[in-house]
């Protein structure tokens, strides 16, 4: 016998995910034996400038996974011991002064895996993952920083276009396993208008460009659901403010950090929320994190 799940997406139904129900009574018995996992997503912008900021945010968080973004560091650079000293195992796909991303994870990690497949050529690092070996179910993560694309039109935003596509084959691969996964990071998506503050200001910049939209929705209707509107609905929820202009104090914010969820995976979610305080603190990233508890 076979439970069948389908998750509504932005008005649509994704495929249905078929989990069999023995499977999810062991899930359900295990995980009460222990508190959820908890992942979280944040966009550094450089780990020489966020290294006091981003162990003290883990000591406070205490998250079981942090997905990280923007590190700014070769792999060999990176201050693993930092993390590895509060329990943390690091895994890195960096590079020498841009992007880089990074798994923590106090939890074991499995096949490990660096750059998102169907470009060869591309020789940026945006993309990493593992698998999470939870108590009660293993999870695929999945750890993004998706291309910014402007000035658009240009050759910057066609990479990102093309980027989003190869994610899109990438999700399809993982879609097939039916197994839990997530991707989560940077999308520099504002996937509508309520995800902006001063929404007219963004409409032609690549973030919010009805061809970034468009993909994004793509990929959402393949099955998908967004972690945070699954718990928060409205205005007013951001995680991003520029360093310019005051956009802080202004609240002048961006919602472009997000938590996709397969439908195995979105099966398993207790919360997200937005860490908004973090950005208040001492030599802050302008992106806060975002996290989420899975019964996993």
């Amino acid at each position: 016998m076979f439970l069948t799940t389908a998750i509504r997406q932005g008005g649509t139904f994704g495929p249905p995910h078929r989990l069999h129900c023995s499977v999810l009574s062991a899930i359900e018995e295990r995980r009460k034996e222990g508190p959820p996992m908890k992942i979280a997503s944040f966009n550094i912008n450089g780990i020489k400038a966020r290294i006091n900021a981003l162990p003290a945010w883990l000591d406070e968080a205490a998250p079981d996974v942090a997905i990280l973004q923007e590190i700014k560091s070769v792999d060999a650079a990176f201050p693993s011991e930092i993390f590895e000293d509060r329990g943390y195992r690091v895994e890195t796909h960096g590079q020498k002064g841009f992007n880089g991303v990074a798994i923590l994870s106090r939890l074991p990690l499995e096949d490990v895996t660096r750059g998102l497949p169907g470009d060869e050529t591309d020789e940026q690092a945006r993309w990493i993952e593992a698998t999470v070996m939870g108590d009660a179910a293993p999870v695929r993560v999945c750890g993004l920083y998706l291309p910014n694309g402007n000035p658009a039109p240009g050759p910057k935003y066609d990479y990102k276009l093309a980027w989003m596509e190869r994610l899109h084959a990438r999700a399809e691969a993982l879609l097939a396993l039916e197994e839990p996964f997530l991707m989560a990071g940077d999308y520099n998506i504002i996937p509508q208008d309520e995800d902006a503050k001063r929404p007219e200001i963004w409409h032609e910049d690549a973030l919010a460009r009805p061809e970034s939209r468009a993909a994004f929705r793509r990929l959402m209707n393949l099955g998908f659901t967004e972690a945070f509107r699954a718990r928060t609905h409205g205005p007013g929820h951001y995680t991003f403010w520029d360093y310019q202009a005051g956009a802080w104090n202004k609240d002048h914010g961006i919602r472009i950090d997000h938590f996709v969820l397969s439908p195995g995976c979105a099966d398993l979610l207790e919360d997200c929320q937005i860490d908004k305080m973090v950005r208040a603190g001492d030599k802050p990233s302008d992106h806060v994190p975002i996290w989420v508890k899975l019964r996993a």
